[in-house]
């Protein structure tokens, strides 16, 4: 289950997004540039990205019920997928304003104190973006994360538009200004397709990441020095949790009770190597050909 405490820092993406469109619209409103423009209307695309994450980081701290046993941490990946597809509809509509741009040359106005305005903005993205990707990695919240890389490229977007139009207000080519905003679509796209696909593998139940399943083999291993084994490891990703069942086989010989007390020990072992993780294990005769006839099930 996701921490209810999580969802404060999508309310700070959300403010932080009201407070972006304000200020790039008012950059671009004293200076006209269309540059400046597609940077603003990715802040709106902040902005519904933040209220769908606040959305799912609610649902996904709902506790489990009867019919969803495993709780609802994955709807953190439709928060992520939409905001993916969100990206890629802001970059076609920066696109079009550019070709009309390139069409129709505008000259720009009042382009310091526009600039020094988008600047604010700017730096206000670094700050919250760098909060967010902290704490969501902290927590494993692929929400937060997704909406910290988000303002990371609206950040390095920025970064871009005012280098840009500061060169058109310095050498006076005009067409520079929607050749920038064409660029800014282009790095977007690139970010909204690796939302979605990241968004996609979770849905999929894709396996933990490699730096996950190392932790878990490690603890592995200081079972096998003492003769005990495994196989059927298969793990897989959901939102902020992790799953893994794995089969133990262990000698045929002892007891019910050296058995479970052995599959706790291992379960709470794996559980303090990677916290955010329910483990499942099955007990087998180590002796037993039958037990090695679902190796076919071992999974990473």
């Amino acid at each position: 289950m996701v921490p209810n405490s999580l969802k404060r820092y999508a309310w700070l993406s959300i403010f932080t997004a009201l407070a972006t469109i304000l200020l790039k619209g008012a950059a671009w409103r004293l200076t006209g540039s269309v540059g400046l423009l597609s940077d603003a209307i990715e802040s709106f695309v902040n902005l519904a990205g933040a209220l769908m994450a606040l959305a799912m980081l609610s649902l996904a701290a709902t506790p489990a019920d009867d019919d969803h046993a495993h709780g609802h941490s994955k709807a953190e990946y439709f928060s992520s997928a939409f905001e993916g597809f969100l990206i890629l509809l802001a970059a076609i509509s920066i696109a079009y304003t550019a070709i009309g741009r390139f069409m129709d040359p505008q000259p720009l106005e009042d382009v310091d104190v526009g600039l020094i305005v988008s600047v604010v903005a700017s730096i206000l993205n670094l700050w919250t973006a760098r909060v967010l990707l902290g704490v969501g990695r902290s927590h494993n919240s692929i929400t937060l994360e997704a909406d910290a890389h988000h303002l990371l490229t609206d950040v390095w977007t920025s970064v871009g538009v005012i280098l840009g139009v500061g060169l058109v207000w310095f050498t006076g080519w005009l067409w520079l200004d929607p050749a920038i905003a064409l660029l800014v679509a282009v790095n977007i796209v690139w970010t909204g397709w690796q939302l979605m696909s990241r968004s996609a593998s979770g849905l999929m139940d894709v396996s933990v990441p490699v730096e996950t399943l190392d932790a878990i083999n490690a603890v592995l291993d200081t079972y096998r020095a003492k003769g005990i084994d495994f196989h059927a490891l298969r793990t897989r990703q959901a939102g902020a949790r992790a799953f893994a069942t794995v089969h133990v086989l262990v000698p045929g010989a002892w007891t019910v009770q050296q058995g479970h007390d052995c599959l706790e020990k291992i379960e709470t072992d794996l559980r303090s190597a990677v916290p955010y993780m329910h483990v499942t294990t099955h007990l087998e005769p180590r002796e037993d050909p039958a037990s090695l006839l679902d190796e076919s099930l071992d999974r990473s």
